[in-house]
């Protein structure tokens, strides 16, 4: 399945304050994954910096976006960002926190949940630090949470997709 031209348009809030557009992302390799700072996946925030740093030169991004949706994230951006930023020493960019489902679910997430796993099977977000691969030409790849995002099989669809130097 490709990536629909309505999510381009997708506001992003920046934990840092700032404003984005999905379309500012789009040219690149991008990883969307939501995280949560109390989860026991949280190390995979680790494995996401060291992908962020050496494969941003490269045309790639990881693009976090912390949820509470299942009650395992801080309670304030600035507590997200000082842990996230102490404790893993993350750089890539990350929103202000959002909902992944109901009511007030944020619009990317309205878009990404149509896309299934490998199995065939979609819908909501099952859990923290589910990941969405995509890539500049519209594909979408939607990962386990539990598959950690520097896995054999998500380098190579990422390096798959990188552009060929």
């Amino acid at each position: 399945m490709t990536l629909p031209n309505d999510l381009a348009s997708v506001q992003l809030d920046m934990i840092d304050g700032s404003v984005r557009t999905m379309s500012e992302f789009l040219d690149k390799v991008v990883l969307v994954v939501n995280v949560a700072s109390r989860c026991g996946f949280s190390p995979q925030y680790g494995r996401l910096e060291t992908l962020q740093r050496e494969l941003s030169p490269k045309g790639f991004t990881v693009l976090g976006l912390p949820s509470n949706q299942f009650q395992q994230e801080l309670d304030s951006e600035e507590s997200i960002q000082a842990y996230c930023s102490i404790t893993w020493g993350v750089t890539f960019p990350m929103t202000k926190r959002v909902e992944l489902e109901g009511p007030a679910q944020h619009p990317l997430y309205k878009g990404l949940t149509e896309y299934p796993f490998a199995d065939g099977t979609s819908g909501p977000v099952r859990w923290n630090f589910e990941k969405f691969l995509l890539v500049p030409d519209g594909s979408v790849f939607r990962i386990e949470h539990d598959t950690k995002p520097d896995a054999d099989g998500v380098m190579h669809l990422i390096n798959s997709h990188l552009p060929k130097a």
